[in-house]
């Protein structure tokens, strides 16, 4: 399978019935959680039978090289197919690549496995693009171009996710996106980012959303900004307020419909499960303030999704359609008064 413009229709058969053996796949080691637009897929990773392809894998994890990155070809029956361009706000941006890698290619592409891409002709090509196998793909794929290296499975009902981002219409635009799946496109116009099904790769964690995670947080490299973060365990749900003050005051002539001029607000609130939170972002129109008549209206603007790796850091990954804006952000406490209680709540 080429890197950039995969060809669906491999001619390459197996080598007999020695290759029949690599469908029983060995036991699971490392895993990590697919977070897509359409749902959440848990990955099995095969340490001991593919390490250099999971370590390379790993690497990219890590180094969030694949935050944001999105789906960019899909084959239905065959494959679908990231790891190769983020989105930035003006357009598709490729991943920067590390070494390629040798092919290891000891396990069989059947459906729901996921292997490595690569450039035709080239067995040891692999980088940071791989694919997940829609059917039995061992017959075109076992044996071609060196065999593509499975490393992974997909776990419990993550299939679903994967057929739900197969069974959207694809469209041409353009090499490397000639098999491109979109959400919601008519054919004519631009491609919007809301269009692209997103796909964040991220190994689990232990830690758990509670209560002592109530504080002010910051981003210590964006003066004059901050976020006030409630958690209400009872109903599994969290309140985020995004806050902004102008560290260059305005003009004394601006004014404001309520509060201080070059202050701003945004406000988000949904559930949360482990360690992450997807908030939706609202915002609220019309009114009088302090008075239920007339009453104000509400509408979504986008989304927020909030992780903590421990009870003093986490990070704010953010899409505020309004404005066109996304990006994630690094946020720490401004005091450590709750952390005591953060940990305690953990292990309790």
């Amino acid at each position: 399978m080429r890197q950039n413009s995969l060809n669906a229709h491999l001619g390459t058969f197996l080598f007999g019935l020695a290759l029949a053996l690599l469908v029983s796949l060995p036991a699971q080691a490392s895993t990590v959680i697919m977070k897509t637009t359409l749902g959440d897929v848990e990955i099995d990773l095969f340490e001991e039978a593919t390490p250099v392809t999971v370590a390379n894998f790993l690497k990219y994890v890590r180094d969030g090289d694949y935050a944001h990155s999105f789906i960019h070809r899909s084959v239905p029956g065959f494959v679908v197919q990231g790891g190769g361009f983020t989105f930035n706000g003006d357009g598709p941006v490729a991943i920067p690549s590390d070494p390629p890698i040798i092919n290891e290619p000891v396990l069989s592409n059947v459906r729901g496995t996921i292997a490595m891409a690569k450039i035709a002709g080239n067995p040891n090509s692999a980088t940071s693009q791989w694919f997940i196998n829609l059917k039995d793909n061992s017959i075109d794929l076992d044996g071609a171009n060196g065999g593509f290296s499975v490393f992974g499975q997909v776990m419990g009902d993550g299939m679903a996710v994967i057929d739900a981002i197969a069974a959207l219409q694809v469209w041409n635009a353009g090499s490397p996106f000639n098999e491109v799946p979109l959400i919601d496109f008519s054919g004519s116009g631009t491609i919007q980012e809301e269009n692209l099904v997103f796909v964040d790769v991220v190994e689990p964690s232990d830690f758990v959303i509670n209560a002592g995670l109530n504080d002010a947080w910051y981003d210590s490299s964006t003066p004059g900004q901050g976020f006030f973060i409630n958690v209400f365990p009872d109903s599994g749900t969290v309140f985020l307020a995004w806050f902004t003050y102008d560290t260059e005051r305005p003009d004394g002539s601006v004014q404001a419909m309520l509060g201080e001029p070059g202050h701003r607000w945004l406000t988000a609130f949904g559930s949360f499960t482990g360690n992450s939170a997807t908030l939706n972002i609202e915002v609220t129109e019309g009114g009088v303030f302090d008075s239920a008549t007339p009453a104000p209206g509400q509408s979504g603007d986008g989304t927020i999704v909030l992780e903590f790796s421990d009870c003093e850091n986490g990070s704010i990954t953010y899409d505020i359609v309004s404005v066109d804006r996304q990006g994630t952000i690094p946020i720490e406490r401004i005091a450590l008064d709750n952390v005591v209680t953060c940990e305690q709540l953990l292990t309790q």
